[in-house]
Protein backbone atom coordinates (compact mmCIF):
# COMPACT_ATOMS: atom_id res chain seq x y z
CA UNK A 1 0.00 0.00 0.00
CA UNK A 2 2.50 2.46 0.91
CA UNK A 3 4.72 1.53 -2.13
CA UNK A 4 2.01 1.75 -4.52
CA UNK A 5 0.63 5.49 -2.75
CA UNK A 6 3.93 6.55 -3.63
CA UNK A 7 5.16 5.33 -6.65
CA UNK A 8 1.69 5.49 -8.78
CA UNK A 9 1.42 8.51 -11.27
CA UNK A 10 -1.81 10.58 -10.35
CA UNK A 11 -4.63 10.15 -12.15
CA UNK A 12 -6.32 13.22 -11.45
CA UNK A 13 -8.22 14.81 -8.43
CA UNK A 14 -11.33 12.13 -7.12
CA UNK A 15 -13.13 13.41 -4.06
CA UNK A 16 -13.82 11.27 -1.71
CA UNK A 17 -17.58 11.85 -1.58
CA UNK A 18 -18.30 11.01 -4.69
CA UNK A 19 -19.74 7.44 -3.32
CA UNK A 20 -23.04 6.66 -1.68
CA UNK A 21 -21.55 4.50 0.96
CA UNK A 22 -19.08 5.20 3.71
CA UNK A 23 -15.46 3.74 2.84
CA UNK A 24 -12.26 3.99 4.07
CA UNK A 25 -9.86 6.20 1.32
CA UNK A 26 -7.14 3.98 -0.83
CA UNK A 27 -4.48 4.37 -2.75
CA UNK A 28 -6.01 5.76 -5.52
CA UNK A 29 -7.54 8.75 -3.43
CA UNK A 30 -4.68 9.17 -1.35
CA UNK A 31 -2.71 9.53 -4.87
CA UNK A 32 -5.40 11.98 -6.05
CA UNK A 33 -5.23 14.57 -2.74
CA UNK A 34 -1.79 14.67 -3.37
CA UNK A 35 -2.43 15.51 -6.64
CA UNK A 36 -4.76 18.58 -5.92
CA UNK A 37 -2.11 19.32 -3.27
CA UNK A 38 0.53 20.30 -6.01
CA UNK A 39 -1.84 21.53 -8.58
CA UNK A 40 -1.63 25.13 -10.18
CA UNK A 41 -4.34 25.27 -12.42
CA UNK A 42 -7.57 27.08 -11.71
CA UNK A 43 -5.98 28.37 -7.87
CA UNK A 44 -5.68 32.38 -7.25
CA UNK A 45 -3.02 32.98 -4.97
CA UNK A 46 -4.08 35.31 -2.59
CA UNK A 47 -1.41 35.83 0.07
CA UNK A 48 2.37 35.32 0.01
CA UNK A 49 4.86 36.46 2.85
CA UNK A 50 7.20 34.88 5.33
CA UNK A 51 7.18 31.45 3.69
CA UNK A 52 3.47 31.02 3.85
CA UNK A 53 1.49 30.86 0.77
CA UNK A 54 -2.68 30.54 0.40
CA UNK A 55 -4.83 30.15 -2.80
CA UNK A 56 -8.28 30.21 -3.16
CA UNK A 57 -10.65 28.89 -5.98
CA UNK A 58 -13.01 30.53 -7.98
CA UNK A 59 -15.97 28.51 -7.65
CA UNK A 60 -18.75 30.36 -9.19
CA UNK A 61 -21.43 27.78 -9.78
CA UNK A 62 -21.70 27.75 -5.98
CA UNK A 63 -20.87 30.51 -4.13
CA UNK A 64 -21.23 28.80 -0.67
CA UNK A 65 -18.64 26.11 -1.46
CA UNK A 66 -15.52 27.66 -0.40
CA UNK A 67 -12.02 25.87 -1.60
CA UNK A 68 -8.80 27.61 0.23
CA UNK A 69 -5.43 25.70 -0.20
CA UNK A 70 -2.84 26.93 1.88
CA UNK A 71 1.11 26.12 1.90
CA UNK A 72 3.91 26.81 4.56
CA UNK A 73 7.79 26.30 5.02
CA UNK A 74 8.54 24.77 8.03
CA UNK A 75 12.24 24.98 8.97
CA UNK A 76 13.54 23.38 12.13
CA UNK A 77 10.48 21.30 12.13
CA UNK A 78 11.28 17.33 10.61
CA UNK A 79 7.65 16.26 8.94
CA UNK A 80 7.50 13.62 11.59
CA UNK A 81 6.94 16.32 14.15
CA UNK A 82 4.51 17.76 11.74
CA UNK A 83 2.47 14.56 11.74
CA UNK A 84 2.63 13.97 15.01
CA UNK A 85 1.41 17.37 16.47
CA UNK A 86 -1.99 17.05 13.57
CA UNK A 87 -2.59 13.89 15.30
CA UNK A 88 -2.01 14.57 19.00
CA UNK A 89 -5.53 15.63 19.94
CA UNK A 90 -4.38 16.06 23.51
CA UNK A 91 -1.85 18.41 22.31
CA UNK A 92 -4.38 19.95 19.98
CA UNK A 93 -6.45 20.97 22.72
CA UNK A 94 -3.96 22.98 24.43
CA UNK A 95 -2.17 24.82 21.25
CA UNK A 96 -5.82 25.41 18.80
CA UNK A 97 -7.34 28.50 20.67
CA UNK A 98 -10.29 28.21 18.09
CA UNK A 99 -11.01 24.18 19.37
CA UNK A 100 -14.91 24.53 21.06
CA UNK A 101 -14.96 20.66 21.40
CA UNK A 102 -12.84 17.91 19.97
CA UNK A 103 -12.46 14.02 20.74
CA UNK A 104 -12.19 10.60 18.54
CA UNK A 105 -15.20 8.56 18.89
CA UNK A 106 -13.94 5.16 17.17
CA UNK A 107 -11.00 3.33 15.17
CA UNK A 108 -12.16 2.01 11.93
CA UNK A 109 -8.99 0.23 10.82
CA UNK A 110 -5.18 0.65 11.62
CA UNK A 111 -5.16 3.61 9.71
CA UNK A 112 -8.87 5.31 10.11
CA UNK A 113 -11.07 6.66 12.88
CA UNK A 114 -14.44 9.14 13.05
CA UNK A 115 -13.75 11.96 15.30
CA UNK A 116 -16.09 15.02 16.23
CA UNK A 117 -14.86 18.72 16.19
CA UNK A 118 -15.85 21.30 16.90
CA UNK A 119 -15.01 25.42 16.81
CA UNK A 120 -15.44 29.21 17.12
CA UNK A 121 -16.16 31.31 13.82
CA UNK A 122 -15.81 34.24 13.51
CA UNK A 123 -18.10 36.68 15.89
CA UNK A 124 -21.02 37.63 15.01
CA UNK A 125 -20.86 34.04 13.22
CA UNK A 126 -22.79 30.66 14.86
CA UNK A 127 -19.89 28.34 15.79
CA UNK A 128 -19.59 24.81 13.82
CA UNK A 129 -18.76 21.53 14.17
CA UNK A 130 -18.48 18.66 11.88
CA UNK A 131 -18.20 14.57 12.38
CA UNK A 132 -15.22 13.22 10.29
CA UNK A 133 -13.90 9.85 9.09
CA UNK A 134 -10.05 10.70 9.31
CA UNK A 135 -7.70 8.60 7.73
CA UNK A 136 -3.64 8.97 7.02
CA UNK A 137 -0.81 7.60 5.36
CA UNK A 138 2.76 7.73 5.46
CA UNK A 139 4.77 7.81 2.06
CA UNK A 140 8.51 7.09 3.10
CA UNK A 141 9.37 10.61 4.64
CA UNK A 142 5.79 12.35 3.18
CA UNK A 143 2.71 12.17 4.95
CA UNK A 144 -0.83 12.64 4.12
CA UNK A 145 -3.99 13.53 6.48
CA UNK A 146 -7.37 14.02 5.55
CA UNK A 147 -11.04 13.52 6.10
CA UNK A 148 -14.37 13.65 4.69
CA UNK A 149 -17.83 13.98 6.80
CA UNK A 150 -20.14 11.71 7.74
CA UNK A 151 -22.99 10.68 10.08
CA UNK A 152 -22.89 8.96 13.04
CA UNK A 153 -26.19 8.16 15.01
CA UNK A 154 -25.28 8.66 18.19
CA UNK A 155 -23.66 12.72 17.07
CA UNK A 156 -26.76 14.05 15.49
CA UNK A 157 -26.52 18.12 14.54
CA UNK A 158 -26.75 20.52 17.67
CA UNK A 159 -29.43 23.35 18.44
CA UNK A 160 -26.04 25.44 19.46
CA UNK A 161 -24.26 24.59 16.36
CA UNK A 162 -24.10 24.40 12.59
CA UNK A 163 -23.45 21.62 11.40
CA UNK A 164 -20.72 22.01 8.68
CA UNK A 165 -19.57 19.57 5.68
CA UNK A 166 -16.13 18.65 5.30
CA UNK A 167 -16.00 17.32 1.67
CA UNK A 168 -12.56 16.79 1.43
CA UNK A 169 -10.04 18.15 4.02
CA UNK A 170 -6.53 17.08 5.01
CA UNK A 171 -3.11 17.82 4.84
CA UNK A 172 0.09 17.04 2.96
CA UNK A 173 3.58 16.98 4.63
CA UNK A 174 6.44 16.52 2.52
CA UNK A 175 10.04 16.46 4.12
CA UNK A 176 12.79 19.02 2.35
CA UNK A 177 15.67 17.86 4.85
CA UNK A 178 16.54 16.22 8.45
CA UNK A 179 15.04 19.24 10.30
CA UNK A 180 12.74 20.75 7.98
CA UNK A 181 9.10 20.05 5.80
CA UNK A 182 6.72 21.93 3.77
CA UNK A 183 3.13 21.64 4.65
CA UNK A 184 0.00 21.38 2.45
CA UNK A 185 -3.41 22.01 4.23
CA UNK A 186 -6.20 21.79 1.06
CA UNK A 187 -10.07 22.44 2.34
CA UNK A 188 -12.85 21.89 0.72
CA UNK A 189 -15.82 22.71 3.29
CA UNK A 190 -19.57 23.48 3.41
CA UNK A 191 -20.57 25.61 5.92
CA UNK A 192 -23.71 24.99 5.33
CA UNK A 193 -24.82 29.01 4.84
CA UNK A 194 -24.31 31.61 2.92
CA UNK A 195 -21.41 33.13 4.45
CA UNK A 196 -20.83 37.22 4.00
CA UNK A 197 -17.64 38.62 1.91
CA UNK A 198 -15.81 39.69 4.71
CA UNK A 199 -15.47 36.51 5.90
CA UNK A 200 -14.19 34.47 3.05
CA UNK A 201 -11.85 37.11 2.45
CA UNK A 202 -10.50 37.45 5.70
CA UNK A 203 -10.21 33.93 5.71
CA UNK A 204 -7.64 33.62 2.99
CA UNK A 205 -5.99 37.05 3.70
CA UNK A 206 -5.83 36.66 7.83
CA UNK A 207 -6.43 33.82 9.38
CA UNK A 208 -5.91 31.10 7.28
CA UNK A 209 -1.65 32.42 7.33
CA UNK A 210 -2.20 32.97 11.03
CA UNK A 211 -3.56 29.51 11.84
CA UNK A 212 -0.34 28.22 10.07
CA UNK A 213 1.75 30.13 11.81
CA UNK A 214 0.26 29.20 14.85
CA UNK A 215 1.00 25.64 14.19
CA UNK A 216 4.49 26.14 13.40
CA UNK A 217 4.82 27.39 16.68
CA UNK A 218 3.53 24.28 18.38
CA UNK A 219 5.29 21.90 16.45
CA UNK A 220 8.51 23.73 17.51
CA UNK A 221 7.71 23.63 21.53
CA UNK A 222 5.88 19.79 20.85
CA UNK A 223 9.05 17.75 21.21
CA UNK A 224 9.29 19.42 24.77
CA UNK A 225 5.52 19.16 25.78
CA UNK A 226 5.65 15.61 24.48
CA UNK A 227 8.81 14.28 26.87
CA UNK A 228 6.07 15.33 29.91
CA UNK A 229 3.43 13.47 28.33
CA UNK A 230 3.20 10.37 27.68
CA UNK A 231 5.88 10.32 25.25
CA UNK A 232 5.46 6.62 24.20
CA UNK A 233 1.98 6.87 23.20
CA UNK A 234 1.44 7.59 19.71
CA UNK A 235 -1.41 4.97 18.48
CA UNK A 236 -1.27 6.92 14.92
CA UNK A 237 2.30 5.20 14.45
CA UNK A 238 1.45 2.19 16.54
CA UNK A 239 -2.03 0.81 16.31
CA UNK A 240 -2.20 -1.59 19.10
CA UNK A 241 -1.92 1.28 21.62
CA UNK A 242 -5.21 2.62 20.41
CA UNK A 243 -7.95 3.33 23.33
CA UNK A 244 -11.07 3.90 20.84
CA UNK A 245 -13.52 1.10 20.34
CA UNK A 246 -14.20 -0.74 17.04
CA UNK A 247 -16.57 0.48 15.00
CA UNK A 248 -18.18 -0.80 11.64
CA UNK A 249 -18.13 1.53 8.49
CA UNK A 250 -21.97 0.28 8.20
CA UNK A 251 -22.89 2.03 11.59
CA UNK A 252 -21.50 5.62 9.07
CA UNK A 253 -23.54 7.20 6.54
CA UNK A 254 -22.47 9.86 3.94
CA UNK A 255 -22.97 13.32 5.38
CA UNK A 256 -24.73 15.04 2.33
CA UNK A 257 -24.80 18.99 3.17
CA UNK A 258 -28.09 19.27 1.25
CA UNK A 259 -29.74 16.75 4.02
CA UNK A 260 -28.57 19.74 6.61
CA UNK A 261 -30.11 23.43 7.40
CA UNK A 262 -28.81 25.85 5.21
CA UNK A 263 -28.13 29.17 7.24
CA UNK A 264 -28.55 31.91 5.38
CA UNK A 265 -25.23 34.72 7.38
CA UNK A 266 -24.65 36.51 4.13
CA UNK A 267 -26.04 39.71 5.91
CA UNK A 268 -23.88 39.37 9.31
CA UNK A 269 -21.67 42.20 9.79
CA UNK A 270 -18.07 41.80 11.09
CA UNK A 271 -18.57 42.45 14.95
CA UNK A 272 -16.17 45.66 16.45
CA UNK A 273 -14.47 43.91 17.93
CA UNK A 274 -13.29 41.57 15.22
CA UNK A 275 -12.65 44.78 12.80
CA UNK A 276 -11.13 46.42 16.25
CA UNK A 277 -8.70 43.83 16.90
CA UNK A 278 -7.97 41.85 13.45
CA UNK A 279 -6.84 39.06 15.64
CA UNK A 280 -8.65 40.20 18.62
CA UNK A 281 -11.68 38.58 18.91
CA UNK A 282 -11.56 35.24 20.98
CA UNK A 283 -12.89 33.43 17.76
CA UNK A 284 -10.28 34.91 15.58
CA UNK A 285 -6.95 33.15 16.14
CA UNK A 286 -6.89 30.55 13.86
CA UNK A 287 -8.68 29.46 9.99
CA UNK A 288 -12.19 28.59 11.34
CA UNK A 289 -11.52 25.57 8.97
CA UNK A 290 -8.86 23.83 10.16
CA UNK A 291 -9.90 20.29 11.06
Amino acid sequence: MEKSAASTEPQGPRPVLGRDSVQVPDDQDFRSFRYECEAEAGWNLTYSKAGVSVWVQAMEMDRTLHKIKCRMECRDVPAETLYDVLHDIEYRRKWDSNVIETFDIARLTVNADVGYYSWRCPKPLKNRDVITLRSWLPMGTDYIIMNYSVKHPKYPPRKDLVRAVSIQTGYLIQSTGPKSCVITYLAQVDPKGSLPKWVVNKSSQFLAPKAMKKMYKACVKYPEWKQKHRPHFKPWLHPEQSPLPSLALSELSVQHADSLENIDESAVAESREERAGGAGGEGSDDDTSLT
